[in-house]
Formats: structure tokens, C-alpha cells, sequence
């Protein structure tokens, strides 16, 4: 196991990846704030490092070229930024070619960069631990696709079970005989002779051709948020767009707005391990995970104290806190609240429920430094479209309207179209009614948690009760809670009572 990061838990801290593959080469700058990952700098160079692999054994000459050409550019990157780690992986290419280790002898040389070599059962399970990384409750298989290999591990419950690496990436199927869909579908089968035991449900497929083909199903089936990370598509539906692209020449794959070249290469032979995937798993739904090994090799590194906490609740603090005025503000609310969460109607299950208001209520602030004129929708956008793992996109939505209407924002969101494709009727009233209780809390005390504690909020009996600590009502019961108050009510199908002492 690696060593751990920096002692000081929550602390940010810079850590880079490198992540030599079989067909890209790429480097990655994170920040850490506790379990908040956050993308700084992405860099990548489709070098093609095992495209020549089938026919001689050995690393392609001129991606073995453009790879050194980008580590030598990626050493010097992390040189100047000074990460507290870095990790430099090479993956199944450099694993399996007969040049491999002249190849990492020849980098060390000229670049300084010593490369780990991955196995692959550690590639199989670095890529798991990406996935429950940014998924922790993942429950299913994981299929990393890379350029030469594909790694299948089982998740149980979010823990990594055992995995295999099979020779099924585009540059282990693709020979000189071209591309025929027919012939690889053969090939593909009888490779895929013995995985039955990983069948399950649920694929979490990690990889960048399968981002793609992703990708091709939203531009397709007209999805509104574009968001690679936890969209959800039933195997079905995937696999008409996989077939959609095994029956497409490269002359049309490489009109394909977005698609360069090389991965119009690549794609076809994605698409055509997917739909083995899914015929002999009896797969029924695709989940993807941006995370894969890069991140697996980063989450195994943290503390456990650290490792443990919810993604998504880690990523709401670190977005709030950045425009936040009291550190103790999010956990007051969430407890002032908590009652009338409980009265709402369950939207998801009770307690993810219970998490999205506590995620909630770390974004209370989230618009606090924004211009008043926009804050609205910028911080609905921000909440929709952040960077943060461990939600659906469902949730992500959910999340958007609580903010929404929590400042101030009508019923009708700034994308009434993606609220509407993600959330049923239900959801949104269950959101709008978060927002407008965290609204409720943060107007009634000005945002002090240390008057927030002289106040009450309930349901009984049809009503909405709001009390005051002897002493308070004057302060906390105004005007203004009055009318947070009745809009609230209002979202909840209540009536407001409103008392000067309990």
C-alpha cells in the first residue's frame, strides 16, 4: 500500500497521476480538501503505445516516441508544482510488451519519472477502487477498457472483490485482417469464455471509449445534462448506440462532432465489447465512472479517517465553505431542519433523503458571494454541473432545486426542460420544499447558528409550527419569517402557526 498523504486531515494538498496506457498517455493534477477530489489540470496525448503489440510483442516505435515526448512535458509540470505525491503508472502495454522494461528504463533516463508497473490483477483493482472512489455504494461489476486489456471486478455493496484481465482492448482484437463486426463478435465471445461468474445487473464501465459511446447516446437520445460521470442508461439503450457505431464506417465515425481520429479508430471494437459484455453478464443497466485506476491509486493512498466520509458530503462542504460566512452554519441548519424533513414525503428513500438535506444544507451559502442580479441561476448551475462524485443525476437536479429555492428562485428553474427530464412532479415539490426550509432557517437567523437555536420548527396536526424562545420573538419572528414561513407551508400542503413561546 502506498504511503499515506500529508497527516493533517482536510487540509488541501496537491497530488498528480500519471497514467501510461495502452492508447493514451495522460497526466493529472488534483486538490485535496479532506475527501474532496477535485480535477485542477488534465493533459492527455493519444500516443498509441500498444497498437503494434498483435503482430510484433513490442511497443508501437512511434508512440513509444510521442510518450516520452509527453512525460518529458509532464515532469516538468509536476516539478514545478511540487505535489505532496505523485504517482506514474504504466498499465497493460508497457506490462506485457517485450520492450516494456527498456521502454520504463529509457523514461527513468530521460525524464526522471520512475514508472510502477501495474499487474494486472492491481490494474483490476486500482480501476474498482476508482469506481467506489467517486460511487461508494457501487454494487455490481466494474469493466475498466483500456487500449489492449479489459479488467472485470465484482463490487459487493461498495468492496472490491476479486477481478480478471482479459485481452479485450481495440489494439489486442484489431489484426491485419480490418475491422469485421461478425469475425470480432466470434473473437470477442470466445475470449469472454469462463466471466460468467461476473454476471450482475449493473456494469460501472471506466474507460474513455466507453466515455464515448456514452456520450454519443446523450447527443443521440437528446440528454440534457452532459455529465459522463454516473449517467445511467439501461443496457438496451446502449447497446442500440454500440451497434450504431459497429455498423458505421471510420469515414463516418470521423465526421462525428467531437470524435478525433484516433478514437474513431478505437470505437467500433468498444462497442462490440460492450454488446458481448452485456449478452453474456445479462447486464441491464450501465453506470459510467470518470474515475478509474488514477483515482484507485490516489483513494488507497488516504487516511482511513479521511477515505470513509461521503464524497458528495465532502464536495458540498468544500463548495460551501468557499463562500460561506460560519463554518458551523451547515450543521446547524441540517439539525434545525431535520424535523421537517421527516414530515416530507420520501423522495428517494429515507435516508438518502436524510444525506441530500444535509448536502443541501452544506450549499446554503454557496451563492453568498455572487452578484444578486444572477445568483440564482449561477448557483443552480454550480450545483447541477460541480464537479462532485457520489450522486445521480437525478440527485445532482434534485440538489439544484433545493438551491433554486432556496434563493429565492420561482417553481420554474432556469432549466425547467432538465429538471423536468431528471425529476418527476414529485421530486421537484420535495426539493422545492428543502430549499424553501433551508430559505426559512437562514432568513430567520441572519445565517447565526447561535440564533438559530432559539427557534423551532415542526409539523403537527396540518400545521407548520414555528416557536421562539422566550425572549426571541420580536427578534427571530418578523415579517420576513412570516412570509419564508407561509411559502413553506404553502410547498408542504400545511398551514402556518406561528408562536411567540413554545
Amino acid at each position: 500500500m502506498p504511503e499515506a498523504l500529508l497527516s493533517a486531515l482536510g487540509a488541501p494538498r496537491d497530488v498528480a497521476a500519471i497514467d501510461i496506457g495502452s492508447n493514451s498517455v495522460r497526466l493529472v493534477l488534483y486538490r485535496l480538501e479532506g475527501r474532496a477530489i477535485w480535477t485542477v489540470f488534465n493533459e492527455k496525448v493519444l500516443a498509441g503505445l500498444g497498437r503494434d503489440m498483435p503482430v510484433t510483442g513490442r511497443l508501437s516505435v512511434e508512440g513509444a516516441a510521442q510518450a516520452i515526448t509527453a512525460l518529458k512535458r509532464f515532469s516538468a509540470v509536476i516539478e514545478g508544482v511540487q505535489p505532496a505525491l505523485a504517482f506514474i503508472a504504466a498499465t497493460a502495454a508497457v506490462r506485457e510488451a517485450e520492450d516494456g522494461p527498456d521502454f520504463c528504463d529509457k523514461v527513468a533516463a530521460e525524464t526522471g519519472l520512475r514508472i510502477r508497473v501495474l499487474s494486472g490483477e492491481e490494474e483490476a483493482r486500482y480501476a474498482a477502487l476508482g469506481v467506489l472512489a467517486g460511487i461508494p455504494h457501487a454494487d455490481g461489476v466494474a469493466g475498466d477498457l483500456g487500449g489492449s486489456s479489459l479488467e472485470l471486478v465484482r463490487l459487493a455493496n461498495g468492496t472490491v472483490e476479486r477481478g480478471v484481465t482479459l485481452p479485450l482492448g481495440p489494439f489486442a482484437l484489431a489484426d491485419d485482417k480490418g475491422f469485421d463486426a461478425d469475425r470480432l463478435r466470434g473473437v470477442i465471445a470466445k475470449r469472454l469464455n469462463g466471466v460468467e461468474d461476473f454476471s450482475a445487473a449493473t456494469l460501472y464501465a471506466v474507460g474513455g471509449a466507453w466515455r464515448t459511446l456514452a456520450q454519443a447516446h446523450m447527443a443521440v437520445s437528446g440528454y440534457p445534462l452532459r455529465i459522463v460521470h454516473q449517467y445511467q442508461v439501461s443496457a438496451a439503450d446502449l447497446l442500440a448506440t454500440a451497434q450504431l457505431v459497429a455498423r458505421s464506417s471510420k469515414a463516418s465515425l470521423d465526421k462525428w462532432p467531437g470524435l478525433s481520429k484516433k478514437r474513431a479508430e478505437t470505437l467500433p471494437y468498444a462497442a462490440l465489447v460492450l454488446e458481448g459484455l452485456i449478452e453474456r453478464l445479462g447486464l441491464k443497466q450501465i453506470v459510467l465512472s470518470a474515475w478509474g485506476v488514477r483515482e484507485g491509486l490516489l483513494y488507497e493512498a488516504l487516511e482511513p479517517e479521511v477515505a470513509v466520509a461521503d464524497p458528495l458530503l465532502a464536495g458540498c462542504s468544500a463548495l460551501g465553505a468557499r463562500q460561506g460566512i460560519s463554518p458551523t452554519l451547515p450543521g446547524a441548519l441540517n439539525g434545525w431542519i431535520s424535523p421537517l424533513v421527516a414530515a416530507l414525503p420520501v423522495v428517494f428513500d429515507r435516508e438518502r433523503d436524510a444525506v441530500l438535506a444535509d448536502a443541501a444544507c452544506r450549499l446554503a451559502d454557496i451563492g453568498a458571494r455572487l452578484h444578486p442580479d444572477h445568483r440564482v441561476e449561477l448557483s443552480f448551475d454550480q450545483v447541477l454541473r460541480a464537479p462532485v462524485p457520489g450522486q445521480t443525476h437525478a440527485e445532482r437536479a434534485y440538489l439544484a432545486v433545493a438551491v433554486n429555492a432556496r434563493y429565492g428562485g420561482g417553481a420554474a428553474t432556469p432549466e425547467p426542460k432538465t429538471v423536468s427530464r431528471l425529476l418527476n412532479e414529485d421530486q421537484q415539490q420535495g426539493a422545492r420544499a428543502l430549499g424553501l426550509a433551508i430559505r426559512l432557517a437562514c432568513d430567520l437567523s441572519g445565517r447565526a447558528p447561535q440564533l438559530l437555536v432559539n427557534a423551532r420548527a415542526g409539523v403537527k396536526d396540518g400545521a407548520l409550527i414555528l416557536t421562539a424562545a422566550d425572549g426571541y420573538a420580536d427578534v427571530l419572528l418578523g415579517e420576513q419569517t412570516r412570509r419564508r414561513g407561509k411559502a413553506l407551508a404553502e410547498a408542504m400542503g400545511l398551514k402556518l402557526d406561528i408562536r411567540s413561546a413554545d
